[in-house]
């Protein structure tokens, strides 16, 4: 099998796990649901309209999760921008694989203007920024005045954005973009994620400043596919 059969395939099954999109009357959509949910009342005194999900280590079905989210706002008929953050092993292409864009390092490099970079999708409401072409200096990139700038833009443009970004462990990435979101996610996924690997995650985002509005859970074993949001 040559590796351009194998990226393909990887396309198609990352494609078929949005449930939200496949089945949207399914147990698995409905969580989703009531996760959104959580989130639009998890601050009384201000709006959530941009959120960051991070883990605490690789692996944890994160990219999954935040598209499947993102899908559930954009059922709200609201403009949802989901941005790929991870400008080191980016996923979401993958997971969308009909976009083709310069992505968020086009828009950093000032190679693409945001109509250009953001990508419409099948699905209504729902648009994508990948995260394009992947630099030799994450962080900096995204700690920079020029990042800033782009998300003040995204955020008038957009009723609700989700970033994806990098385990929060591994590298300062989410930290660096959980200085400006309204809010922050934690995703903790069953017989993976360590309570000290989660406490530790924690306490980074915190140290950021950042506005932790709580956890997701997740268990893959479960057959309905188990997601539960809860206070951080």
């Amino acid at each position: 099998m040559n590796i351009f059969k194998r990226r393909k395939e990887k396309m198609v099954k990352e494609s078929s796990k949005l449930i939200t999109k496949l089945d949207s009357g399914s147990p698995q959509a409905e969580l989703f649901r009531a996760i959104r949910t959580n989130i639009e009342y998890s601050n009384v005194d201000k709006k959530v309209k941009s959120i960051l999900i991070t883990s605490s280590e690789p692996n944890s079905g994160k990219s999954i999760i935040c598209a499947n989210l993102a899908i559930v706002f954009a059922h709200q008929n609201k403009k949802t921008l989901l941005i790929d953050g991870d400008l080191r092993k980016p996923t979401i292409q993958k997971i969308f694989p009909n976009i083709k864009s310069e992505g968020l390092t086009g828009l950093l490099a000032n190679k693409v203007t945001i109509e250009e970079a953001v990508c419409e999708t099948e699905v209504d409401n729902l648009f994508v920024l990948p995260a394009g072409v992947i630099p030799p200096n994450p962080a900096e990139l995204l700690g920079s005045q020029r990042m800033k700038q782009i998300y003040e833009e995204l955020y008038e443009a957009f009723d609700q954005i989700i970033f994806d970004t990098p385990p929060i462990q591994l590298v300062v990435d989410a930290q660096l973009l959980g200085n400006f979101v309204d809010g922050s996610i934690l995703l903790v996924r069953r017989d993976h994620s360590t309570k000290e690997a989660s406490n530790k995650a924690l306490v980074k985002l915190e140290s950021a400043r950042a506005n932790v509005l709580g956890s997701i859970f997740n268990n893959p074993k479960m057959d309905a596919g188990d997601y539960y949001y809860g206070d951080g």
